[in-house]
């Protein structure tokens, strides 16, 4: 493995204080906290910097950051022993706990967001923070609004025009998946926070998006002069995205009865994949001109046809080596319930640079493995050269751009087999990012929070790009609906726990006379 010295920030985040609404709920504890438990411990963290706690709970500020001090053990875990008997970095953890002020109070109260104007005016007196604010939602998304307004009928997020006398300063909304559950209630988010809050306010957030290898997507294709000429519909046959979890839905029935698989994953994981992929070379790197250059793929995205997206849900079975139990009778799930635990669908990009590639997503719980990929088939040489020679066939030239569990890209090609005779071999060139970087600690969440402290709204939707996704997926969220009116839920498409999905999966790939790469063996670049 090479060395490297310890990344650092291109720019110092600015001063600030984080309002973070649902305090005490499990987003804050899995994700949040750890995040900036890692900006504190890379040195990333403003010094000047105030993070004030707010739910419904009657609890202190001690008791919170006690709360949150023993869900962060378990975070952090045993491996890194040497920071301390418990793993957790006491330096790091107390920049960030001394900074830490818990205000309880209802959100739908008008007081509680006067109590929190004294708060901050007090951060900004004491910590420095000169009165710039981020107010993080990780609270249930029938609140967004609710809370908006409220913090705008406190004059909370109104920050001081060009004309206004006093100090200028910025306020800052981040708002969590998902953004709407279909495209009319996303278009009516959009609205009603637009008549509040300018769209350089609004960072609709995704960890998936803050991870290094996602980010990676864009250095790999426009940094390297090798792939860009490449990387169109001449070479490339289709291209498939994947995102197979091993987890069922667990504690989050509830959640998932009203979501489901497409509406959790597609219109922002997987389809901001899918623009990374197809986007057009960018200007430069900032983010007006990379949100461009996305909002273009996903504009020139058609509508799916109800008949090009399957969805499954996942019976009983086994994952992992344990039992598992059917989607029906997890906890609050209905015996009944219609609610699909896996889609796939089929799009097409429809420009230049794209016409007539299929891009094929799919996404699942209760599969045989974890894995999110992209697979790139290129489009195969002619065999006429090799019609005299044992060579039966020749196997496609696959590109694997891994996300997740293991970072990683692979690319598989052919070569001659030694001997004297015209026989090939399919080989692959691997790289590993943790064979040439050291790892480091990341939710995912860590850039993300640091993209809104100095305003970067790179890694951010915007409105419109939110529209263009629940636009392309509509169809499939329709047709189901109906389906389920005429009693479409008994026939719900079931797979086997631990499996690969549905078989009518396979089926849509198969009409195209292709095949998925299988999910147990995720990288071979053979198909299923």
């Amino acid at each position: 493995m090479m060395s490297s010295p310890p990344r650092r920030a291109p720019r110092p985040a600015d001063p600030c204080s984080m309002v973070l609404f649902g305090a005490t709920g499990d987003l804050t504890q899995r994700l949040v906290i750890p995040a900036l438990y890692n900006l504190s411990r890379t040195d990333t963290l403003p010094e000047s910097f105030t993070l004030i706690g707010v739910a419904r709970a009657e609890t202190t500020t001690e008791a919170w950051r006690n709360e949150l001090y023993q869900s962060l053990q378990k975070f952090v875990g045993a491996a890194k022993a040497e920071a301390g008997p418990d793993g957790v970095d006491a330096a790091a953890w107390r920049r960030l706990a001394d900074r830490m002020v818990y205000v309880p109070g209802d959100l739908s109260k008008p007081e509680l967001y006067e109590t929190l104007r004294g708060v901050l005016d007090q951060a900004a007196s004491d910590n420095g923070t000169q009165g710039n604010a981020i107010f993080y939602l990780a609270i249930a998304a029938q609140l967004f609004c609710t809370v908006v307004k409220h913090l705008c009928e406190a004059k909370l997020i109104n920050p001081p025009r060009e004309a206004d006398e006093g100090p200028k300063f910025w306020r800052r909304v981040v708002i969590e998946k998902p953004f709407g559950h279909s495209l009319d209630s996303a278009r009516d988010l959009n609205t009603r926070l637009g008549r509040i809050l300018n769209e350089d306010q609004i960072f609709r957030i995704d960890h998936f998006l803050g991870k290094d290898t996602v980010q990676s997507i864009m250095a790999f294709r426009f940094g390297n002069g090798l792939f860009e000429p490449i990387w169109n519909r001449d070479r490339i046959d289709h291209v498939q995205i994947t995102a197979a979890e091993t987890v069922g839905v667990e504690t989050r029935g509830r959640f998932y009865e009203a979501t489901g698989a497409l509406r959790d994953m597609l219109p922002n994981h997987l389809l901001t994949l899918l623009s990374m992929v197809a986007m057009e070379p960018p200007v430069s790197f900032d983010a007006a001109n990379i949100l461009a250059k996305k909002a273009e793929v996903l504009a020139a995205i058609p509508e799916v046809k109800p008949a090009c997206a399957v969805r499954g849900q996942y019976g009983a079975g086994e994952v992992l080596g344990k039992e598992a139990r059917a989607y029906r009778r997890e906890a609050n799930v209905a015996p009944d319930s219609n609610v699909e635990t896996y889609v796939a669908m089929r799009l097409e990009v429809d420009n230049w640079r794209w016409a007539g590639v299929p891009f094929y997503l799919r996404t699942g719980k209760h599969l045989s493995r974890r894995v999110t990929e992209i697979a790139i088939r290129f489009k195969p040489a002619p065999y006429k050269p090799f019609q005299d020679t044992p060579v039966v066939a020749l196997r496609p030239n696959w590109l694997l751009l891994r996300i997740a569990p293991d970072e990683a890209i692979s690319l598989q090609f052919e070569i001659k087999r030694p001997g004297p005779a015209m026989d090939l071999a399919s080989v692959k060139m691997d790289f590993r990012y943790e064979d040439w970087f050291p790892k480091e600690a990341n939710v995912g969440y860590e850039t993300l929070i640091y993209d809104v402290m100095i305003g970067d709204q790179t890694l951010f939707m915007r409105a419109d790009m939110v529209e263009q996704t629940w636009r392309i997926v509509q169809p499939a969220l329709d047709g189901w609906a109906e389906e389920d009116a005429n009693g479409g839920a008994a026939e719900m498409p079931a797979y086997a726990s631990g499996g690969a999905g549905p078989g009518e999966a396979a089926t849509l790939l198969a009409r195209d006379g292709r095949s998925w790469l299988p999910i147990d063996d995720a990288g071979s670049g053979e198909p299923a």
